[in-house]
């Protein structure tokens, strides 16, 4: 699974939807773009981290359930030093890379990975979690709800399951970027949305539910809810991985939604993506990163 982005929802922000009138999604394919992703995003998870440390204290285990490339498993390795991680994910070449990252980062002895499907992968860990991270996998699985309960029965009493879902829809220009008609992002948005109101349906066991996720988490028979939300705010002018983020993700959009975008929009995401175009988010100089992250945490109190 991923995070992506649908940026509020997840784009291949850290996991990435992948975007498209089609629903199914390539992880392997999306791995560059999701350890891209989550590394320019780095920011955002060590202020949730910092956030659930100041209850979470020495957790013997943390899961990251839907860990995608393992960016934000090494991370948590990092932040909490007495604890073992384990990155779990449907995708094992995503696993390969969390392996390889954790190598990288001097965490290999404590960090294992688990594949398989969420949730019912999670019955193969060896031992009950202190902190189980969920950063929009959640949303991938048919009936969120028994997800949930899913994720809460593997905690440790007084384990923590925290999870990323909601935010809002990420920002990158101005409304009026002085091509086009203003307001491309905006329906930009709205295409995702209808893409993310398909992808939901087409799961298996596909249920709806009211996204009161502190509720779902007292469904699931945890207290002590509480809620979070964290700003990345990268300014223009945007750095180069920053651009070519931003880039990536647009090509990704006008491959996917550019038969549901009028032809005007379609010319304006065309000269966007151009590096020869002066007005492209390659050499524009009011190109910026702005996103809004909410982290929902309840702890198992029995």
């Amino acid at each position: 699974m991923a995070h992506d982005h649908h940026d509020h929802h997840g784009t291949a922000h850290q996991h990435g939807h992948g975007h498209g009138h089609g629903t199914d999604l390539d992880w392997n394919e999306l791995g560059p773009l999701l350890e891209t992703q989550a590394e320019l995003f780095t920011p955002v998870y060590e202020q949730a981290m910092a956030w659930l440390a100041e209850e979470v204290t020495e957790p013997g285990l943390i899961v990251d359930a839907g860990s995608g490339p393992g960016v934000v498993s090494c991370l948590f390795a990092e932040a909490f030093p007495g604890a073992r991680v384990v990155a779990v994910d449907g995708a094992a070449p995503l696993l390969e890379r969390a392996r390889a990252r954790a190598a990288r980062h001097g965490v290999a002895g404590r960090f294992g990975t688990l594949a398989g499907e969420l949730p019912g992968v999670l019955d193969e860990l060896d031992r009950p979690a202190g902190l189980l991270w969920a950063s929009r996998s959640l949303h991938h699985l048919g009936d969120q709800r028994a997800g949930l309960t899913a994720f809460a029965g593997r905690l440790a009493p007084g384990g923590t399951l925290a999870l990323l879902e909601g935010g809002l829809p990420s920002r990158f220009l101005p409304r009026d970027i002085g091509i086009g008609r203003p307001g491309l992002q905006a329906r930009l948005d709205a295409l995702e949305e209808e893409w993310f109101a398909r992808m939901r349906a087409d799961l298996p066991g596909s249920a709806t539910e009211t996204e009161d996720w502190p509720a779902l988490l007292r469904a699931a028979g945890l207290g002590h809810t509480r809620t979070r939300t964290f700003l990345l705010d990268l300014p223009a002018p945007a750095a180069g991985r920053t651009r070519a983020y931003v880039a990536a993700h647009m090509s990704r959009l006008r491959d996917g939604f550019g038969d549901a975008l009028d032809a005007g929009d379609r010319a304006t995401l065309d000269r966007l993506l151009d590096p020869s175009d002066p007005a492209s988010v390659h050499l524009r100089p009011d190109l910026f990163v702005l996103s809004a992250y909410t982290v929902h945490a309840g702890v198992r109190l029995v």
